[in-house]
């Protein structure tokens, strides 16, 4: 049901400086503030339930060429408006979401030039967005921004959870420090990635989380990234003033703009409750709904795939050992197999076997395609094509076989980051994955871009990320993007993008590992914007026993591998480890088979970023819940009851949990299962142990 109610008030022709304009919330508890300070400068600031979040801070944008839009502003207009809907989102962690907000539009004239621009804020009760409009204007119709000078002013030094800012990656671990310390760990923070380019000793990523020290929790983000440069936050460590930083181009400018035009939203969601952080949509709400008419095509996957060998080096995606190849002129057919090539036939039909066995969705095969000897690392431009598989694979036979036996079949474009050749090739390959059944595509850009001297997050990146979404959804394919754009709500207005990468993934953990802490505070910061591909489901934790070479470990018990398909929330979700250990351990892989990857509620049981994270969630359309905690390196106990279930109903529980002798390091397979009967009066104390936690089935009777 959508409520609207508008009430307009107008200031005319008010010039000089004003008395703070006032916007609250639709609960009252936040404040938002905007007024011109001397010389005619933008300021806004923000309180919640009589605290400041952020103090008077600057707005504006400086320009390439003449003057910039960051003074020598008057008032000449104001609306407030007040809206109120709730709509249904296509797949999500619930039903449905409220979006209710206190809206105040302030248009500023820069008399100088003869120039105008609205700043546009929103005021919801989980926090602030704000953005920048340009109008269609006779004295700013096309302009280059040399740098955006927003700024978020805080009150102290607050505990943060940071990633070093940078334009081609987010691989980093989360580093957990007060912002004073940021630029003495700074460099040890900056680990090895195939595309990096810092810029800062004090330079962050957003989503950035905080906790101020009387309790407040702090996110720092943007919402509705299109035709602009992603933003990141360079840190005044003296003042503890954030400023935005945008991504730049090739040749160092950060925005070509066209009036009538957008920034993204800024956002800033708080809360003295760190799960009103994770329950937050205000992302989601700051984005328009849905293009699409039809979304039957775009459906919550569970799947399995041929991937995690190579990770781990057991398998190779490359048919040969070549070291150079040509597309077109390689014949493959004529070069002598490694023997240790995964995506061949036979062995992708026993993963087809397996997910059909099993009840899983569809199976993901990476190194299909002809090109992966040197794929990486050589600035290549044509380097794939899409559309022709290595000898050993047979597309129209496993298109065959998974159909007969119900599977879908998720395609994989690497594009090396070769951006020009993936867009010259994409009406082709996604004609060819369409022909052949395959109705989901997991694409990557690894490595520099190429055009050379891009970025990853810069204005035309950005553009192109929504261009093969926009793309895809002609041929109603869903895309899973990695080493894309961190995600900043655009999965509402294009629910074709049914997943991200762009994180350190659980592929790190045969890089070295992730530390036991890193999905305590993911759903704090990189799932704000959407959901993540994160790959769980890793039962032999010793990377070893695939490859006697690669001495890696997971960091995480067993147990907390299951929890991660509640706690890391996902309408993609794959079991990522190799059958014939899933095979060893059936037990457990019930918890997989059962879960949901679509949801009708999501409650937050406990949660404190960095240490722990409780969820249950109602699996879509049915009364079964599930239950999954992620526990940090430190042996916790955990204390949850079961009122979220309905009064009066029995329900069987099954409790996938660390044994008491656990310990992601030394034991990580050491697990128990119990069942119990519960109900809404049911309490619940468990142990995690460290780098642990547990999964609980619950079903109604």
């Amino acid at each position: 049901m959508l409520t609207l109610i508008c009430t307009l008030l107008f200031f005319g022709n008010v010039f000089g400086n004003v008395p703070e304009k006032d916007l609250k919330s639709p609960d009252g508890n936040l404040v938002a503030s905007f007024a011109l300070a001397e010389g005619g400068v933008p300021t806004y600031n923000l309180k919640y339930k009589g605290k400041d979040v952020i103090k008077t801070s600057k707005l504006g944008l400086e320009l390439k060429d003449g003057k910039s839009l960051l003074d020598g502003f008057t008032i000449t207009d104001t609306k407030t408006s007040t809206f109120n809907e709730t709509w249904k989102p296509v797949w999500g962690e619930v039903k449905e979401i409220v979006n209710h907000y206190n809206e105040l539009a302030v248009t500023l004239a820069q008399k100088e030039t003869n120039r105008y621009i609205i700043v546009r804020l929103r005021l919801f009760n989980d926090g602030l967005g704000f953005r920048y409009e340009f109008p269609e204007q006779k004295n700013l119709d096309y302009f280059v921004i040399k740098e955006e000078k927003t700024q978020f002013a805080l009150v102290g030094d607050h505990k943060a959870f940071w990633l070093p800012g940078d334009y081609d990656t987010q691989e980093y671990s989360t580093v957990t420090s007060n912002l004073s310390e940021v630029r003495g760990k700074m460099k040890a923070a900056i680990t090895p990635n195939a595309s990096q380019t810092t810029f800062s000793p004090t330079g962050l990523q957003t989503p950035l989380m905080m906790k101020s020290k009387d309790g407040l929790y702090i996110n720092i983000h943007e919402a509705a990234l299109i035709n602009y440069s992603l933003m990141s936050l360079n840190l005044d460590d003296k003042s503890m003033v954030l400023e935005s930083w945008l991504t730049p181009d090739a040749v160092g400018d950060k925005g070509y703009m066209q009036a009538p035009c957008l920034s993204p939203w800024r956002t800033i969601i708080v809360s003295d409750k760190a799960g009103d952080i994770l329950t937050s949509k205000l992302t989601y709400n700051l984005n328009e709904p849905t293009k699409f008419k039809d979304v039957s095509w775009i459906k919550p996957t569970k799947y399995v795939g041929v991937w995690w060998e190579m990770i781990t080096g057991k398998s190779t995606w490359a048919y040969n050992d070549l070291t150079s190849v040509q597309l077109g002129v390689t014949d493959y057919a004529k070069t002598k197999p490694n023997g240790k090539h995964a995506a061949n036939t036979a062995h992708v039909k026993e993963y087809i076997d397996f997910a059909a066995k099993n009840g899983l969705d569809a199976v993901l095969v990476e190194g299909w395609n002809e090109g992966w000897e040197d794929w990486f690392g050589k600035t290549k431009d044509y380097v794939f094509d899409f559309v022709t598989p290595y000898p050993d694979f047979d597309v129209k036979e496993l298109h065959r076989y998974a159909a007969s036996k119900g599977i879908k079949m998720i395609m994989h474009h690497e594009t090396s980051s070769s951006v020009r050749n993936y867009e010259r090739h994409l009406d082709t390959a996604y004609k060819f994955m369409k022909a052949n059944g395959y109705d989901a595509v997991k694409s990557g850009y690894v490595g520099n871009i190429i055009p050379r001297g891009e970025h990853h997050y810069g204005q035309w990146l950005n553009n192109h990320y929504l261009y093969a979404i926009q793309k895809a959804a002609e041929y109603k394919i869903m895309v899973n993007a990695h080493e894309a754009v961190r995600p900043t709500g655009l999965a509402r207005t294009y629910p074709n993008l049914i997943g991200n990468e762009s994180a350190r993934g659980t592929e790190y953990e045969a890089f070295g590992g992730n530390n036991a802490d890193h999905t305590t505070i993911l759903p704090f910061t990189r799932l704000i914007g959407g959901p993540m591909d994160y790959t769980p489901g890793i039962f032999e934790t010793k990377v070893s026993v695939y490859n006697p070479e690669n001495t890696s470990f997971v960091h995480s018990t067993l147990a907390r591998q299951l929890a991660l398909y509640v706690t890391m929330y996902s309408p993609l979700q794959m079991a990522a480890d190799l059958p014939e250990t899933y095979n060893k351990y059936m037990d457990a892989f019930q918890f997989i088979k059962d879960v949901a990857v679509d949801w009708d509620d999501t409650k937050v049981l406990e949660a404190e970023p960095g240490d722990y994270i409780t969820f249950a969630r109602k699996a879509k359309g049915k009364n079964n819940w599930f239950v999954g905690r992620t526990n940090d390196e430190v042996a916790r106990t955990s204390k949850i009851d079961f009122s979220f279930l309905d009064p009066g109903k029995k329900y069987t529980a099954t409790i996938y949990a660390d044994a008491k002798d656990a310990h992601y390091e030394t034991n990580p397979k050491a697990y128990t299962i119990r069942k119990m009967e519960v109900t809404n009066k049911t309490k619940l104390v468990q142990y995690c142990a460290p780098g642990g936690g547990y999964a609980i089935s619950i079903m109604a009777k």
